[in-house]
């Protein structure tokens, strides 16, 4: 089958012949459709993501979606000719989904949603694994709280939105303005970070109270900033990308608790693998009622370009998920 390389991080792709895979007993082998591409993606492919746990030579690329081929003996719950979808490779040795066919464990990938393409269902998995780990995992998002969710404009951001609004929750987000529009028809009401304080915007929205939840997907600063505009004593701050050394006097001064999100960590460790299957059978579920949808870039790509994909996705011009048809 034909596959992408990465034979250096930096480097462009290179097209190989490689061996099909064959499924194991618990496995289905997947002819691909089409992959998602993530901003991890990005970093795997510059060599910026160690905790991804890549080696070279490999094949690039976590999300995909596409149609079950062959199982293995131990399957029940799927046969050939369904359409999947799932987070299933690209790191910790495992083959990635830029290629024409892939395994994958059967607890780990859904059914694809009837009522959406291939692109958007490829577009899904990372990104809302990633929402309702934070929303329904670690907050337990309950009708009627407010949730802060820094950068609902991005990947995540946009998908945890309308979980949010789904659960019956207020939400709110940090955008810059020209983002407010789109926004507000997730269900969202916009902040203007780039006029207001955390502290105005804090006493704005909710009468100095703060947020009975805050969603950090940008990291740096803006999690710094969460700690200061979660409630007191029943608050909850909930981040994607806790990197580098924040102090937690903010948070300990509101009596509030953090929690992390390691989206990567059943593909690295092999444990929690069904979670993940479950979490795409949620979001099959919001999918399918319309709940949640998908914002795509208007643009796909073909394996042939998937640099230029990248490129795309590094200059930060795109309007949506990048994906690429395989």
């Amino acid at each position: 089958m034909k596959a992408l390389i990465t034979e250096e991080f930096g480097k462009p792709f290179v097209m190989k012949d490689i061996d099909q895979p064959i499924p194991k007993d618990h496995q289905v082998l997947i002819k691909i459709k089409a992959a998602g591409l993530n901003p991890l993606d990005l970093k795997i492919k510059n060599g910026q993501a160690a905790h991804a746990q890549v080696n070279l030579p490999a094949v690039p690329g976590i999300d995909m979606s596409g149609i079950v081929v062959e199982t293995g003996k131990n399957v029940r719950d799927f046969k050939a000719g369904d359409e999947v979808f799932g987070m299933v490779g690209g790191i910790g040795g495992h083959q990635g989904t830029l290629a024409e066919y892939i395994t994958a464990d059967a607890d780990h990938i859904s059914l694809k949603p009837k009522n959406i393409s291939f692109q958007e269902a490829a577009a899904i998995p990372l990104i809302f694994i990633t929402a309702w780990e934070a929303l329904t995992d670690q907050i337990n998002i309950q009708p009627g709280q407010t949730v802060l969710i820094h950068g609902g404009n991005g990947g995540v951001g946009h998908i945890a939105i309308q979980i949010a609004v789904a659960k019956g929750a207020k939400v709110y987000t940090t955008v810059q303005p020209d983002h407010s529009d789109q926004i507000r028809k997730y269900g969202a009401e916009p902040i203007n970070y780039t006029t207001l304080s955390v502290d105005q915007y804090v006493q704005h929205y909710t009468n100095g109270l703060g947020f009975d939840a805050v969603v950090d997907t940008v990291g740096g600063s803006v999690l710094d900033d969460s700690f200061r505009a979660v409630k007191q004593y029943t608050g909850h701050v909930v981040s994607i990308l806790g990197w580098g050394t924040h102090s937690l006097a903010p948070l300990s001064f509101r009596n509030a608790k953090y929690s992390g999100v390691f989206t990567l960590y059943p593909l690295l460790s092999g444990e929690r693998k069904k979670h993940h299957g479950d979490i795409l059978k949620e979001a099959a579920h919001l999918l399918e009622t319309g709940q949640v949808k998908v914002l795509l870039h208007p643009q796909s790509y073909s394996l042939d370009q998937a640099d230029d994909a990248y490129s795309l996705l590094e200059s930060g011009k795109a309007t949506g998920k990048v994906v690429i048809c395989c």
